[in-house]
């Protein structure tokens, strides 16, 4: 039997990071783990092909070709997602589709004929020997959690990994808090399941034969949800390894305890890890509390982070505006927040109330949700009636988009970051690449771009002060290019949305 495989495009994001990605010539952020995965549970006798569309075209000799389509998707592809669900009806070829985006929401694709949703360890073997029989069901759901030391190492093979900018890898699923926004514990629970050590070296490996040599990203929810597991044993294997190859910078995502934990910290950056991302939410213990986001209750947060970023992991945050709680100056204090804690990667978003959530829950009994959210929180939408209304919220967050990503503003948090960060104790080996990469950004920032001033003056701020921190601080300025791109495009978005609605509510009904 012949798989395609088939990974839809991304919509442009904060997140999809392609002005930045065009610095270093790579065509895409990271090659979709989840397909690989499942593809490595297919019998081996199936021919397989994998076509993401975000790095190479589908065609139509590729749909020709396969018996079956094997559509994978996250809930920020769902009009990528449409597409290809069009192309294949119309040429009569068979869909099978799961991920994110589908367990959400499947009964909003009709034209899908198969659906595996849930966790595929447990629904894919189902679907093979029925595929097999030529018997195949319309829906394989489970509500059982799998156990992952049953997860095969994704098959690298079937991947363009040349065009990607990073590499994935799951060691857990599931997250010890219940924030009420999130659906990461009803879809996964909220006992985090994790591999086995052996697992995550022997995936390394299998990357690293594979000729990867480039940053790893640890696609965990919450990394450190079984603190225990992380420290006894995935720690302690991520050293060993590293130690008996060229090293792989390492990034992930984390709660903000892990400033805690000075020992678990110190560990995480000498086994690689020197990015890692949090969900800030908001500096307001009032909408914190509301949220339910315990974790980052009663503590100070900014000294939270300072440790972190000292002992060598540059933080990156969410930030989320729209809780019942916030007031008109929850802005500027997100803004100032920001600014103070050096978080250059700064990805503010309004709330949505997200399928499965307990804020979908609650909002829908006030009758305050207006429709479904597919898409991501940086687009410029919420989907509720929020309490501070919304023409206040779409203002409001188009401003501290505009005020984050201004040049003087975006700069001076990189050089904040810089002065808390140590220079690395490890320096990775400069590629041809590197140097090309660099050269970019000196025509594009330097001499082309509006940030010119701002761009030189860090440069020699850093050459003068941190130059083994050089490669950092540019990587930063490419980075802050295309946020600055992408708030521009959505300032401009919020403020026609604003313009039309204030028109809608103002102008005579026979105009209307």
């Amino acid at each position: 039997m012949r798989i395609l495989l088939v990974f839809p495009e991304f919509a442009e994001s904060f997140w999809s990071l392609s002005r930045a990605l065009d610095i270093i010539k790579r065509q895409s952020l990271l090659p979709p783990l989840g397909l690989l995965t499942v593809a490595a549970m297919l019998p081996p006798a199936w021919e397989k092909r994998l076509i993401d569309i975000n790095v190479q075209p589908l065609t139509d000799a590729d749909l020709h070709w396969a018996d079956v389509v094997l559509l994978g998707a996250l809930t920020i592809q769902w009009q990528g997602a449409e597409k290809v669900i069009a192309r294949c009806k119309a040429m009569d070829k068979k869909i099978v589709a799961g991920g994110p985006l589908f367990t959400a929401a499947y009964a909003l694709f009709q034209d899908v004929d198969h659906f595996v949703l849930n966790e595929a360890e447990l629904t894919v073997s189902d679907l093979v020997s029925d595929l097999e029989r030529g018997t195949p069901r319309r829906m394989y759901r489970t509500r059982e959690l799998a156990d992952m030391r049953t997860t095969p190492s994704p098959l690298w093979r079937l991947a363009k990994l040349d065009r990607y900018a990073l590499a994935g890898i799951q060691y857990s699923r599931g997250c010890p808090f219940d924030c009420d926004f999130c659906n990461v514990t009803a879809m996964l629970g909220r006992n985090p399941r994790v591999k086995d050590a052996s697992q995550i070296t022997r995936e390394l490996d299998d990357l690293y034969a594979a000729g990867w040599r480039d940053r790893v990203f640890f696609v965990d929810d919450n990394l450190i949800g079984n603190k225990p597991a992380v420290r006894k044993e995935l720690l302690p294997a991520l050293i060993a390894w590293q130690e008996s190859h060229t090293r792989l910078p390492l990034c992930t995502q984390v709660s903000i305890n892990l400033a805690d934990d000075a020992k678990m910290m110190r560990d995480m950056v000498e086994a690689g890890f020197d990015m890692i991302f949090i969900g800030i939410e908001s500096s307001d213990p009032a909408s914190l509390a509301e949220c339910q986001k315990r974790q980052n209750c009663n503590r100070d947060m900014i000294a939270n982070i300072k440790s972190l970023q000292r002992a060598g992991l540059e933080v990156q945050g969410g930030f989320i505006v729209g809780f019942d709680h916030d007031t008109a100056d929850v802005f500027q204090q997100q803004a100032d927040f920001i600014a103070e804690s050096g978080i250059v990667t700064a990805m503010v978003g309004q709330l949505q109330a997200a399928p499965g959530t307990r804020l979908k829950d609650r909002l829908a009994s006030e009758g305050r949700l207006q429709r479904g959210s597919l898409g991501h929180n940086t687009d410029g939408s919420t989907n509720f009636e929020p309490i501070m209304g919304l023409n206040l919220l779409r203002d409001g967050h188009a401003w501290v988009l505009r005020t984050i990503f201004a040049p003087p503003a975006y700069y001076r948090r990189i050089k904040t970051l810089l002065k808390e960060f140590p220079s690395p104790a490890v320096r990775r080996p400069l590629s041809r690449g590197d140097f090309k990469a660099w050269w970019r950004t000196m025509i594009r920032f330097g001499i082309l771009g509006a940030e010119r001033v701002e761009y030189w003056k860090l440069v020699i701020w850093t050459l003068w002060h941190k130059p083994r921190l050089l490669a950092m601080a540019l990587r930063l300025a490419a980075i802050g290019h295309h946020h600055r791109r992408m708030s521009d495009q959505l300032s401009a978005i919020l403020t026609e949305t604003h313009e039309r609605e204030t028109y809608r509510r103002t102008a005579p009904a026979q105009v209307v």
